[in-house]
C-alpha cells in the first residue's frame, strides 16, 4: 500500500444525496449541524454516514467501550461524546475537523485508548459537549524493507506493527513498547518506548515523515507543515495541533537472534542489594543491552500467608547469550545470571516474551486487538538522576507491603538516550536520568477508587526526596492529571506551564510558540494540552 500525500479534497453533494446519506436528526441542533455538515466534506465513494454512531444508535455503547482500557474512567457521571465517527478513509476526518470546527464542536481523537486519563475520549471539561474521531479503522501498515522504512496509520496498534515488520524481514525490528494492543497514535506522538531504547532511542527518534489533518482540514505531509510542526508533533502530543493520519517509520537493523532472560529475587534473596546495585550498573551497560526491574507484592515461599516484595529482573540483549553472560557477569554479578535463565529467539518471539504471553505462543496474538477493561488502576512516574540510598529502598518496601496493590517499573537510560540532545525532539528526558519509574497501583473494586488514589498519592510524595526537582519531571505517555490540569474550555496558559514543564521541560515554550502558529484559536485541546499564546 503507498499512501499518497494528497491535499484537501472537498466533495459537494446534492441536497437529495445529503438527504439520504444523514436520514435523521436528534433534539441537540448543534450536533444536527454537524451531522448535516459531514457528507459535504467526505469522498461519496466512502459514505461518511456509515461511520457515524450517536447516543441513540444501539452500537454506540459497545464502541465507545471498545478501546478503554482502565475501568476507573467508567463511572455513571462519566461524560460521553454526542457522536462518535468511526472514520474509514481520510476525507472522513478531514470531515470531522471541518465541520466540527465549524459548528462549535469540541472534539477529542482516540487511536487505541491507553490513554491513562482518558483525555483521547472522554472530556472532563463542564457544560460543553464533544464528540470523537475514532482512528481505529485507519490501521493500515506499509513495510519497505529495500528502503528500510514503514508508512502506518495511526490506528494500528503496535502488536500489527510488530507482526508485519517480522513477515516481511527476520533483521529488522522497531523500537516501540512491551504492550502489543497500544495505539501507534498516541504511542509516537507522545514519545512512546521500550527495551530497545538504549539501542535506538525513542518511537520519536525514529520517525521520517508524517502526514496531518490540520485545523482547516487540509493534509500536510513533513514538506508542507514545514519543521517546527514536525518538531512538535514527535514528543508533544499530536492532539493539540492536529489529527495525524500517519507515520513514515525507520526501520532498524537486529540480528536474526535475540536474547531475554527474566530473574526474580525476594527480599529474602537480597532483592534491595540487587536493585540497589542495578541502579549504578543498568545506565551504563552497552547499549544493547536493557534490564528493567519491577518491584511488587507477592506471596512469600517461606512463610505461608505472608506476602513480600520481589523484584523481576527482565532483559534484552540483541546478540547471543554467551557473549550477554560474559558481559553481564563481569559488569553486574550480583543479578547471578546463569545459562539457564538465557533464551534465543527471534526479535517477534521476544516481544510475545516482554508482552507476558507464554512461551509458544502463535505471533497472530499480536494482532488481536483489546478486549473490555476489567482492572481499575492509576498510573504515575518519576525520573531519578541520583541512586536512592539503599536504606531507602528498605523504607520504600515497606511501603509497598502495606499498600498491597502497587507496582514499581525502573526503565534504566543510558546509551542512545544520553547522545541525543533534549531538544532534538519535544520529549526532554535524556542525558543526566539513571532511570524513570512507573508507579502503577490497580484494584478490582469501584467502591475503592478513593482509597487507592489517596494510598497512589502518598506514595509518590514519598518518594519526592529521591526523584527529579524543579520540575519534578513526568513521562507524557504515563499522563496524569495530579501533574496540573485545564478543567475549562479555554487552555489557561499558566496552569499549563505547571503541567507542560514537567512533562517537556523547556520545550514547552517551543511548543507553545508552535501552537500559537498552527492552531491560535485552540481548536485542538484537552486537559493537558499545549495552549496558544493569548491575543494581544
Amino acid at each position: 500500500m503507498k499512501i499518497p500525500s494528497s491535499r484537501l479534497l472537498l466533495f459537494t453533494f446534492s441536497v437529495l444525496s445529503l438527504s439520504l446519506s444523514v436520514s435523521c436528526t436528534t433534539s441537540n441542533p448543534v450536533l444536527d449541524g454537524f451531522l448535516q455538515c459531514l457528507p459535504k466534506y467526505s469522498n461519496s465513494s466512502y459514505p461518511i454516514s456509515d461511520q457515524i454512531i450517536t447516543q441513540e444508535s444501539t452500537k454506540f455503547q459497545s464502541v465507545f467501550l471498545s478501546c478503554i482500557r482502565n475501568l476507573r474512567l467508567l463511572t455513571s457521571t462519566t461524560a460521553k461524546p454526542l457522536a462518535i465517527v468511526t472514520a474509514n478513509h481520510e476525507t472522513h476526518v478531514q470531515a470531522t475537523v471541518i465541520c466540527a470546527k465549524q459548528n462549535g464542536l469540541h472534539m477529542r481523537i482516540r487511536s487505541g485508548g491507553h490513554d491513562y486519563e482518558g483525555l483521547s475520549f472522554i472530556s472532563y471539561i463542564s457544560n460543553v459537549s464533544y464528540i470523537v474521531l475514532d482512528m481505529f479503522n485507519l490501521r493500515s501498515i506499509d513495510i519497505n524493507v529495500e528502503d528500510e522504512s514503514a508508512w502506518v496509520e495511526s490506528g494500528a496498534i503496535l502488536g500489527e506493527l510488530y507482526y508485519n515488520i517480522a513477515e516481511k524481514s527476520k533483521v529488522h525490528a522497531f523500537p516501540g513498547g512491551v504492550c502489543p494492543t497500544v495505539g501507534l497514535g498516541g504511542l509516537f506522538s507522545g514519545g512512546g518506548y521500550g527495551p530497545m531504547m538504549r539501542k535506538f532511542g525513542l518511537t520519536v527518534d525514529n520517525i521520517e515523515d508524517a502526514r496531518l489533518v490540520n485545523v482547516n482540514g487540509a493534509i500536510l505531509d513533513r514538506r508542507s507543515m514545514g519543521e517546527d510542526l514536525f518538531w512538535a508533533i514527535r514528543g508533544g502530543g499530536g492532539a493539540s495541533f492536529g489529527v495525524i493520519l500517519s507515520w513514515k517509520i525507520k526501520l532498524l537493523p537486529i540480528p536474526p537472534n535475540v536474547t531475554v532472560f527474566r530473574i526474580t529475587k525476594t527480599l529474602e534473596q537480597g532483592a534491595i542489594d540487587v536493585l540497589y546495585r542495578w541502579q549504578y550498573v543498568a545506565p551504563k551497560l552497552p547499549k544493547d543491552i536493557f534490564i528493567r526491574a519491577t518491584s511488587q507484592l507477592h506471596n512469600s515461599t517461606s512463610q505461608v500467608s505472608k506476602k513480600t516484595v520481589e523484584v523481576v529482573f527482565n532483559g534484552l540483549y540483541l546478540g547471543q547469550k554467551e557473549s550477554l553472560l560474559a558481559l553481564v557477569n563481569h559488569s553486574f554479578p550480583e543479578l547471578g545470571l546463569e545459562q539457564k535463565y538465557c533464551i534465543e529467539m527471534s526479535w517477534i518471539n521476544a516481544t510475545l516474551f516482554w508482552a507476558g504471553y507464554p512461551a509458544g505462543t502463535p505471533t497472530t496474538v499480536l494482532l488481536d486487538r483489546p478486549k473490555a477493561p476489567e482492572i481499575l488502576f492509576k498510573s504515575r512516574s518519576d525520573y531519578v538522576k541520583e541512586p536512592i540510598p539503599k536504606a531507602a529502598l528498605e523504607t520504600i518496601w515497606q511501603k509497598i507491603l502495606a499498600m498491597e496493590m502497587l507496582q514499581m517499573q525502573w526503565n534504566p537510560y543510558g546509551g542512545r538516550m544520553s547522545e541525543i540532545s533534549e531538544s532534538e525532539t519535544p520529549f526532554p528526558h535524556r542525558a543526566g536520568n539513571l532511570f524513570k519509574i512507573q508507579y502503577y497501583t490497580l484494584w478490582m473494586n469501584e467502591t475503592d477508587t478513593k482509597k487507592y488514589l489517596d494510598l497512589s498519592s502518598k506514595f509518590r510524595k514519598a518518594m519526592t526526596p529521591f526523584v527529579s526537582k524543579n520540575p519534578r519531571e513526568a513521562f507524557q505517555n504515563y499522563r496524569d492529571l495530579d501533574n496540573g490540569a485545564n478543567w475549562n474550555s479555554q487552555t489557561d496558559i499558566k496552569t499549563a506551564t505547571v503541567y507542560g514543564r514537567k512533562y517537556f521541560k523547556n520545550n514547552f515554550y517551543r511548543l507553545v510558540n508552535v501552537k500559537t502558529k498552527v492552531d491560535p484559536e485552540n481548536f485542538f485541546r484537552h486537559e493537558q494540552s499545549i495552549p496558544p499564546l493569548p491575543h494581544k
